[in-house]
């Protein structure tokens, strides 16, 4: 694991692996300008580690004055769907890029098809009538060699006409396959005569129902990404294996020499990246869906108020590496309020309030405080906050019998109320069941600040007036999962098991009413208790705020 250790101190910028590559590259006329591209699969949501690899490629287009593609592997018609492009188009743009191209893997299928006959007819290619099972069995082990096909031999003529027939839909799926003609003994497994073409009957959302074979991701990408004249295809870490097997294609066919790089993949903890598990936790109601604030998408960051400020800034500090590592959730936390404390506007608003009486306070008088939207620009934009003689306090706020350095309200003390008096408590009532309901308090008219000499006390607490305070919902997400290293989960263990039963809890709250006024459109500080966006289930009359993140980590060792 890697944690962040003091991430705001300045640091050397010092290239990486990839940029010492390009630098070469582009120092040795190798060439003229790079062009990246991020080639997903529309498949589902992209997640955390897939925002990564956008600020990654894209990044290093805008750093050398290149490009980057779009391009959806949109090579399995049943499981792929419009709407998941549409979600990745939109989850790029938000993080703050445009593409140069959009492309797709199905543009290319009757190049790839042209192509693939070529195989065949140089002898590198071969119709397999053996079932899937055969065929895993027959490649053997990493210590033992594979089986050839009993199909292996046929002529260029026979694989010719039977690919053909593929391609006309007169079989049935799983009933052939084409695979390359490499070397069943090949220490690397993936060259021991690969999968090329597999039957599929599924209407695809481009291409309908033209095709009904599908090439495989090791034969389509990387000539995908020739076609295109992709300088540095970067991929992760799983595919390093792939990279012999890209090029092996690249060159057999005589095409422009693309070349990919891998770095290591994300790895996040309290959470799970693999798109089938998070599926899943949508499709059977773990989540309320993809956008789930709890969920490590995209756009369930975004609901729950990440900035692309702050995604691109966790990017920049995980860095680009050679070696997978589990980066902790803490140091996106982290950015997220690094980005929010300068930007946000402030408000009180109490979570379990308790009523606070001032019984020295003129009845019916109102007064109102200007307080700051942003204390760090003081000079500011202001915000109304009404004072009247009843208010309420978080029930935390209050202890009858506190510990040693417990600075906020006790019987008998007294505490600042943010941007307005002194109060010194006098009285706790309390309801036949001994639950306190009413905390009497007086005032200090000679504390209001910038009336007189300051008076200091120790405590400061947050309120809101009874009579303006505005109720919303809030929302407070926790860690979707009670184990950090999900992916080291006992073997045999369900990830399911881990989910965190409190990972959301939802309370009435009590807003000032300059929160309900504000047109930001990030997320605000609740001032003591952390940073709040609006939701989209907000109606109206009852507005909804989600917890983006607390003010400080409550999980620091």
């Amino acid at each position: 694991m890697e944690e962040a250790k003091n991430p705001g101190a300045p640091q050397e910028r010092q290239l990486n692996f990839i940029e010492e590559i390009i630098e070469n590259d582009l120092a040795a006329g190798k060439y003229e300008s790079i062009l990246t591209r991020f080639p997903p699969e529309p498949n589902g949501y992209l997640h955390i580690g897939h925002a990564k690899s956008i600020c990654l490629n894209f990044g290093l287009a805008q750093k050398y004055g290149g490009k980057t593609n779009l391009r959806f592997d949109d090579t399995n018609p049943s499981k792929e769907d419009v709407e998941y492009v549409d979600s990745i188009k939109e989850d790029i743009r938000w993080l703050g890029f445009q593409w140069a191209n959009e492309f797709y893997a199905s543009d290319y299928f009757e190049q790839l098809y042209i192509w693939a006959e070529e195989l065949i007819k140089k002898g590198l290619a071969y119709v397999d009538d053996q079932t899937q099972e055969e065929i895993r069995r027959g490649r053997g082990t990493v210590g033992q060699p594979g089986t050839e096909s009993p199909y292996r031999n046929r002529s260029v003529e026979e694989n010719l006409t039977l690919f053909r027939m593929m391609r006309e839909g007169k079989f049935r799926e799983g009933e052939k396959v084409l695979r390359a003609k490499i070397d069943m003994a090949h220490p690397n497994m993936l060259f021991r005569d690969p999968l090329m073409y597999r039957i599929i009957y599924a209407h695809h959302h481009r291409t309908g129902d033209k095709w009904c074979i599908y090439p495989m991701y090791d034969y389509a990408h990387g000539q995908s990404d020739s076609l295109e004249g992709i300088t540095h295809s970067i991929c992760t870490l799983e595919f390093d294996v792939h990279r012999p097997l890209y090029d092996w294609f690249i060159e057999k066919l005589g095409i422009f020499p693309s070349h990919q790089y891998e770095f290591a993949r994300l790895n996040l903890t309290y959470t799970v990246m693999s798109k089938r598990k998070l599926l899943e936790l949508v499709k059977n109601n773990y989540v309320s869906g993809w956008d789930d604030p709890r969920m490590p998408t995209i756009c369930g960051l975004r609901r729950r108020g990440y900035t692309p400020e702050s995604i691109r800034l966790f990017a920049e500090k995980v860095g680009v590496a050679k070696r997978d590592n589990t980066i902790d959730l803490s140091l996106l936390e982290w950015c997220v309020r690094e980005d929010l404390n300068k930007r946000s506007n402030r408000y009180m608003a109490v979570l379990d309030p308790v009523k606070l009486v001032i019984t020295n306070w003129e009845e019916g008088k109102m007064e109102i405080f200007n307080a700051p939207l942003n204390p760090a620009d003081p000079d500011g934009a202001r915000r109304a906050v009404p004072f009247t003689e009843e208010l309420y306090i978080e029930r935390d706020d209050f202890m009858e019998d506190p510990p040693k350095k417990y600075f906020r309200l006790r019987p008998g003390g007294e505490v600042r109320l943010k941007y307005s008096y002194i109060v010194k408590c006098e009285e706790v009532i309390k309801d036949p069941e001994g639950n306190i309901t009413e905390i009497r308090c007086t005032y200090d008219p000679d504390s209001k600040p910038g009336a007189g000499p300051w008076r200091s006390v120790k405590g400061t607490i947050h309120w809101v007036s009874k009579d303006h305070a505005k109720p919303v919902e809030a929302r407070l997400f926790d860690r979707l999962f009670t184990e950090a290293y999900m992916d080291s989960i006992p073997e045999g263990s369900d990830y399911k098991d881990f989910l965190n039963p409190d990972s959301l809890k939802v309370t009435e709250a009590l807003a000032e009413p300059a929160l309900l006024e504000d047109t930001s459109g990030i997320a605000v500080q609740f001032e003591r208790l952390g940073y709040f966006v609006k939701d989209p289930d907000s109606v109206p009359d009852k507005p909804v705020f989600n917890k983006t993140v607390g003010l400080k980590d409550p999980f620091k060792k």
